[in-house]
């Protein structure tokens, strides 16, 4: 066995200085948000200024590597300019030091290419140039498009720029088919901004494109590009179509003033006129639902099928303390009423029901007398809806299936018997449960009541 050999050195010597090694530290990258500004611009003396408009974009960090960083600068900082009028971009990107810190440096060119594709601009002075030599370019883009007409609320023919209280004249709707290169092309641009993707090439994809339009001063008219919404016209059988808006944009310049507004009112004309079975929405965000629900009581309230049930619905509220019963009742549409709204207004389902019940509560008058009523429906039909009591609604599941034909189209639609719908959590406590169905129906009666008050005012 070894042992430890012991020092025999002078015990009065000065003892020898240990040798330091020194780790240099790992680059923790910084994230591309953080780091990424993006400015839109609709002329050469807003590149730079303080007053341009910075957007939000969505994730830039799924732009650069795995972990979404970028990596090998000090103090780095990327300006990115894109134009309104050509949308192309042109990055400015500075920097204290490059240097390797064990995760490599990042190509800021390529990332930002993929982003940006042929739009950005290397040469910063090329990119000012594209303000006066561009300006038609939007023009050009929608020549092939088909400038929408649809009916006024007095049944009268009108472009469809005639029902915007928050816009000039010079508004126009333009119809694009995606599959067209013009179309394709315009598309690209709006995903710089945000928009996810779609296939380019499916000619069942449809732009609707808000313009404005604008002499300039050698009397020459321009385009200004406002915002969009994307349409998938699925086929219903066995002859008509059905319409998914899947995404809508309108660029933050122009956000708020009542533009989304207008291309919702223009495609619900377009599904009446084209006589399709019903518009979707997928996914629709809150505010988007919102704005959508505001649109569509007023085409309610002047339906005159629904008034009769509109008025029976009302009155069995007015009858007693509902809330006092054991067994609340739903108040739901005769199921002959929700086939003709969608035949004739081509809303669907899911969205007229949520429209009932506002149009109950337009219609209780004084609606304080009767909120608790109204109140204790609600929750009923939340709880209903929510925890699956006597909703009677299995639920859905797609299923991929092996085929020949084409791997990513093939799937079937299977409804659960057990009725479990894997998109609705509810907490396992039933104290939790109860807060939980609590705040639903606060945040539902919530909305209710913003709605009415604003197609109250309009």
């Amino acid at each position: 066995m070894g042992q430890k050999q012991q020092s025999t050195a002078d015990p009065t010597a000065e003892p020898k200085k240990r040798r330091r090694v020194g780790f240099s530290n790992i680059d923790a990258g910084v994230e591309a948000k953080e780091c990424i500004k993006i400015y839109l611009v609709s002329s050469k003396e807003e590149v730079g200024s303080a007053d341009s408009l910075c957007i939000d974009p969505v994730d830039l960090n799924s732009f650069f590597d795995e972990d979404g960083k970028i990596y090998g600068y000090q103090g780095l900082q990327i300006t990115i300019w894109v134009s309104s009028i050509s949308f192309q971009a042109y990055a400015d990107i500075t920097f204290q030091s490059e240097s390797d810190g064990g995760k490599g440096i990042t190509d800021l060119k390529a990332a930002l290419q993929r982003i940006f594709a042929e739009t950005l601009v290397e040469n910063k002075h090329e990119f000012l140039q594209t303000f006066s030599t561009e300006s038609s370019l939007i023009r050009s883009i929608i020549s092939s498009g088909e400038i929408l007409k649809y009916k006024t609320s007095n049944g009268n023919i009108a472009d469809s720029n005639s029902h915007l209280e928050a816009a000039n004249s010079d508004v126009e709707v333009v119809r694009m088919v995606v599959g067209t290169t013009a179309a394709g092309h315009l598309y690209i641009l709006f995903s710089e901004l945000g928009s996810s993707p779609i296939d380019v090439i499916d000619p069942r994809w449809e732009l609707y494109v808000l313009i404005q339009k604008k002499t300039d001063e050698q009397g020459e008219v321009q385009c200004k590009l406002l915002g969009f919404t994307a349409i998938y016209r699925f086929y219903h059988y066995p002859d008509s179509s059905r319409l998914r808006l899947s995404q809508i944009l309108v660029l933050p310049p122009y956000q708020h003033k009542g533009y989304g507004r207008y291309l919702l009112e223009v495609l619900n004309n377009v599904a009446v006129s084209e006589d399709v079975y019903d518009l979707t929405v997928e996914e629709p965000l809150d505010y988007f639902q919102h704005v959508r629900t505001c649109v569509d009581i007023p085409r309610l309230l002047v339906f005159d099928p629904i008034q009769d049930a509109v008025s029976s619905a009302v009155s069995r509220f007015k009858r007693g303390k509902l809330s006092k019963k054991v067994q609340i009742p739903r108040f739901t549409p005769p199921s002959s009423l929700i086939d003709d709204v969608r035949k004739s207004l081509k809303i669907n389902k899911k969205q007229f029901l949520k429209c009932w019940e506002v149009l109950i509560y337009l219609g209780l008058d004084p609606v304080d007398k009767y909120m608790e009523d109204f109140v204790s429906v609600i929750s009923n039909r939340v709880k209903d809806d929510i925890i699956g009591k006597d909703s009677g609604t299995a639920g859905k599941r797609v299923i991929e299936v092996p085929s020949d034909y084409d791997q990513e189209m093939s799937f079937v639609m299977h409804r659960s018997r057990t009725g479990e719908d894997d998109s609705v959590q509810m907490d396992e406590s039933q104290t939790n449960q109860e807060e939980q169905l609590r705040q639903l129906v606060d945040e539902r009666v919530k909305e209710i009541k913003l709605i009415a008050q604003k197609v109250s005012v309009h």
